[in-house]
């Protein structure tokens, strides 16, 4: 089976990163694409849609690091489920992208005519934690200038 996602869009909200007691930083927000079509009576339309991201590891230090609302991205991952039981004990759920490959897009870099930035997180950081762990406080990140995926 195959299971790939591709989007292009602008970040819909700043990222909330936490950390697994494990070590693994997770980060959440989503993701604004835009449609244009034609209806059935001629005129143009617009939709957008908003798509929950998850990032994980290196790369969701990164997203915090240097993403905000209204960034633009290109993220490449994969479609998950996530379940839980809400406060009043229903079942809920919902799709997420679990973000395999993150390219920032736009800002001063495009602006000036240098390549866009990528970061491809290494694969075992794309596997999803037991979800019985608890975030932990955020730690200070120190990141060398030859990390800077740009």
């Amino acid at each position: 089976m195959f299971n790939k996602v591709i989007l292009a869009g602008n970040l819909a909200r700043d990222i909330e990163i936490r950390y697994l007691q494990s070590g693994t930083a997770v980060a959440s927000t989503a993701i604004a694409v835009n449609r244009k079509f034609k209806s059935q009576s001629g005129e143009m339309k617009d939709e957008t849609m908003f798509i929950d991201i998850t990032f994980w590891g290196r790369t969701a230090e990164i997203a915090n690091q240097y993403l905000r609302k209204g960034s633009q991205v290109l993220v490449e991952g994969r479609l998950t489920l996530e379940q839980w039981t809400a406060t009043d004990g229903s079942k809920r759920s919902k799709h997420t992208i679990a973000v395999e490959t993150l390219q920032m897009l736009g800002g001063k870099e495009a602006s000036q005519g240098n390549n866009n930035s990528s970061y491809s997180a290494p694969s075992a950081t794309t596997a999803q934690p037991a979800p019985q762990e608890q975030p932990q406080s955020i730690p200070e990140i120190d990141i060398n200038d030859d990390e800077i995926p740009f």
